[in-house]
């Protein structure tokens, strides 16, 4: 199973840690052959306490804005979900470059796009079709600043709309008095949170397989 440590750009641990890994990143030589970083000192394992903490690519996801490194370790130990791991000891073996500015960039635009039919104002898509040219290299800083200043100017336009007709209505969930409108209205509110549920799922786990393609990660 491959497994990834996530760091910042300084080189911290994303996970609140100081533990510094300049000294132990891999080195890319002029062959383009790679030398893993040498391995950590060992430390006895307790899942969110101590050890060496890694992921694997489904939870990758979850530290999008930073670096991954494909790693080797020792001492492995999962928690009980099977959603984290720790390891007495483990070295980086190489960055994971497909990891990157442009593809995260991309990869953003691509979650947008998945709701494309949702969006209804002509400046939020624009916003998306700017940032999807800055990261190919075909529009510039500006032309993206400008481009999520109106996006940000939609947004605002929608949430007046949305607070506008949540008080209209709450006051007219307030004003029907009929138990069985109210009982019909808990049984639409409880299957459309379940339709939801189901749809957050389904989205969720075309986002992470979509991820890990993007980001060259292996389960």
């Amino acid at each position: 199973m491959k497994l990834y440590k996530i760091i910042d750009a300084d080189n911290k641990s994303c996970n609140g840690g100081n533990f510094d890994w300049s000294d132990y990143l891999p080195v890319k030589n002029d062959d383009g052959s790679i030398t893993p970083g040498q391995w950590t000192p060992k430390r006895e394992v307790e899942m969110c306490e101590s050890g060496w903490h890694i992921t694997d690519a489904k939870h990758a996801i979850s530290w999008i804005d930073a670096q991954s490194y494909e790693v080797e370790y020792v001492g492995l130990v999962p928690d009980d979900d099977g959603e984290k791991y720790a390891a007495e000891t483990i070295r980086l073996i190489r960055k994971v470059d497909e990891w990157n500015d442009k593809n995260l960039r991309l990869f953003a635009c691509w979650c947008a796009r998945q709701v494309w039919h949702l969006l209804d104002d002509e400046r939020s898509k624009n916003a998306i079709i700017v940032s999807e040219k800055f990261a190919n290299g075909e529009a510039t800083q500006d032309q993206l600043a400008a481009a999520w200043d109106t996006a940000w100017d939609a947004a605002w336009d929608a949430a007046w709309d949305a607070a506008w007709d949540a008080a209209r209505d709450a006051a007219w969930d307030a004003a029907r008095a009929a138990a069985w409108d109210t009982a019909r209205a808990a049984a639409w509110d409880a299957a459309r949170a379940a339709a939801w549920d189901a749809a957050r799922d389904a989205a969720r786990d075309a986002q992470i397989e979509k991820f890990i393609q993007m980001m060259g990660l292996e389960d």
